[in-house]
């Protein structure tokens, strides 16, 4: 073979290689995104798609092993479906009650969803105070004090 084809042929396998990386590292671009509700009526659809579906936990539902890093909880929405999860890997920090849990990854069974990778949110964290006891004066106040002396 001549030396440019050489280079040539090694150019398409290093840029074919470059490709599929791209697309096995980024699974969740290529995935869909549904409700709790939308995912239970319609899970033997997407039983091999890559799906980002979310929940409320059920705390009393958690089982932990440690020693096989394995996860098991139950999700539902506001409609009060409920969703069996299993995750292979470690538990969120704040895993409790009330937090909303962001799941990626595919439904197997029927109401049982695989999850890939578990995210939490707390809503109430991220929420202002109730704006009936909100005080003008008090916000004046602190807006004029000297800033504190390091």
């Amino acid at each position: 073979m001549k030396k440019n084809t050489i280079v040539m042929l090694g150019g398409f396998i290093i840029a074919g290689a470059i490709v599929f990386l791209l697309m096995a590292a980024t699974p969740g671009s290529s995935g869909v995104e549904l409700t709790m509700k939308e995912l239970l009526a319609t899970q033997e659809q997407h039983k091999d798609d890559f799906v980002t579906v979310e929940g409320l936990l059920m705390e009393d539902s958690i089982k932990w092993n440690p020693d096989k890093i394995e996860l098991k909880f139950d999700v539902k929405n506001n409609e009060g479906q409920i969703m069996h999860v299993i995750h292979n890997g470690p538990k969120p920090d704040n895993f409790s009650e009330g937090v909303i849990t962001i799941l990626q990854g595919s439904p197997t069974k029927k109401d049982t969803f695989v999850a890939e990778s578990v995210k939490t949110r707390c809503p109430s964290k991220y929420e202002g105070k109730d704006m009936k006891d909100y005080d003008p004066e008090t916000h004046k106040e602190k807006l004029n004090q000297p800033p504190k002396e390091k």
